[in-house]
């Protein structure tokens, strides 16, 4: 499969020696992007904090795809820490700085230090759909049942 090709450029206040997000391994889905502090400060996330870090990236997507800001496992498991709005979507038109909103749901304090992989980034194609209005709905099996509606197990 031929990659996306995504363009970045650096935001005038970040560090250029931090790496650009890269894949872990051969099969990895998401390329991990890391925090670009100012003056390679540190943040402290306490328990319940959030705080939008920033990656001194910002990004040109190909029309028809979208980037995903998903939580790395390993700050999950360990720190309780994952990504606010996860899945974050950028939009193919969006040019600003990349920003990673981290929430802090464990119970010690984190520290998210410059440099650090602070999340992943996946690529994905969009779809855009119509909507439109109708009088009814097409019948089926499941109907409106809604939460939980399946079964719990």
């Amino acid at each position: 499969m031929k990659p996306v090709g995504i363009s970045v450029a650096w935001t005038e206040a970040a560090d250029r020696q931090i790496a650009l997000p890269t894949f872990a391994t051969a099969g990895a889905a998401g390329a991990d992007v890391r925090a670009n502090l100012p003056e390679a400060a540190s943040v402290e996330l306490a328990p319940g904090a959030r705080a939008l870090i920033p990656t001194g990236l910002r990004m040109a997507i190909p029309d028809g795809f979208e980037v995903q800001v998903r939580p790395r496992s390993g700050l999950a498991l360990k720190h309780g820490v994952t990504v606010a709005n996860a899945p974050g979507t950028i939009d193919s038109d969006y040019r600003g700085e990349l920003g990673v909103i981290l929430v802090n749901l464990g119970d010690q304090p984190f520290v998210v230090t410059h440099g650090e992989r602070i999340a992943q980034l996946v690529v994905a194609p969009v779809v855009q759909a119509s909507f439109e209005v109708v009088a009814d709905l097409d019948a089926t099996d499941r109907g409106t049942g809604g939460f939980g509606s399946t079964g719990t197990s």
